[in-house]
């Protein structure tokens, strides 16, 4: 559940989302977490341009970001090496998805899980727009 305010009304955007992408990533600032993965769960939520009153659209990709290409930006930044925050885990993914102009603003949440026995995830989640 995101803490952020819900995007305006206008421009009318259609959202497209990945939910509970669970990965391995080696993300840490701490020794022990140099040279080992941890398990990752990312959450991405993206707006692109809709058309105010539309109601049923070509039923074609071109209308729209596929969300294969997203998972795929994904795995490439994790296979890039170790990211000490998940702030910049975050960032880097945000930039990516930024990098197609028909996305108007995208929200990022990344959760190390397994790191506190009591508390289900720690993380951070933010919104950036173009």
């Amino acid at each position: 559940m995101s803490l952020l305010p819900p995007w305006p009304d206008l421009p009318p955007l259609r959202r497209v989302f990945l939910r509970d992408m669970l990965v391995e990533a080696t993300i840490g600032v701490h020794p022990h977490e140099h040279g080992v993965t941890q398990r990752v769960r990312l959450n991405i939520d993206f707006g692109i341009d809709d058309q105010p009153g539309l109601v049923v659209g070509r039923d074609d990709l071109s209308r729209t970001v596929s969300y294969e290409r997203v998972v795929t930006l994904v795995r490439r930044i994790l296979a890039e090496g170790h990211v000490r925050l998940v702030e910049t885990l975050a960032e880097r993914i945000a930039a990516g998805v930024l990098a197609d102009s028909r996305i108007r603003v995208v929200r990022v949440r990344v959760e190390k899980l397994d790191v506190f026995d009591e508390i289900a995830a720690v993380g951070v989640e933010i919104e950036r727009r173009p």
